[in-house]
C-alpha cells in the first residue's frame, strides 16, 4: 500500500473508476460512509481524510484490483 498520507483525491476517484465501482459501493466495501467519500474524492492535497477512512479505501480498491504507484498515479494490476 501507498503511504497513505500522500494519496490524492483524484487517485481515490481514478482507482475507483477504474474498479467500475460507484461511490456507494465502494463506501459499503471500505465501511465508510458515502459522504465520507465524496469529500475525499473531492480533496485536492494529500491528506483526503481521517487515515482510517483512506486506509478503509484503498484497502477495498487494493482488493478491487487497483495497484497505487509512485505517489501519485494508479492502475489495475495486470
Amino acid at each position: 500500500m501507498s503511504d497513505i498520507n500522500q494519496i490524492t483525491g483524484r487517485q481515490l476517484a481514478a482507482a475507483r473508476a477504474l474498479t467500475g465501482l460507484d461511490q456507494t459501493d465502494l463506501a459499503k466495501l471500505a465501511n465508510v460512509s458515502a459522504p465520507t467519500l465524496r469529500r475525499m474524492e473531492a480533496t485536492k492535497e494529500n491528506g483526503v481524510a481521517m487515515s482510517n477512512n483512506v486506509a478503509a479505501v484503498i484497502r477495498a480498491l487494493e482488493a478491487a484490483g487497483v495497484e497505487f504507484i509512485n505517489h501519485s498515479g494508479v492502475r489495475l494490476r495486470v
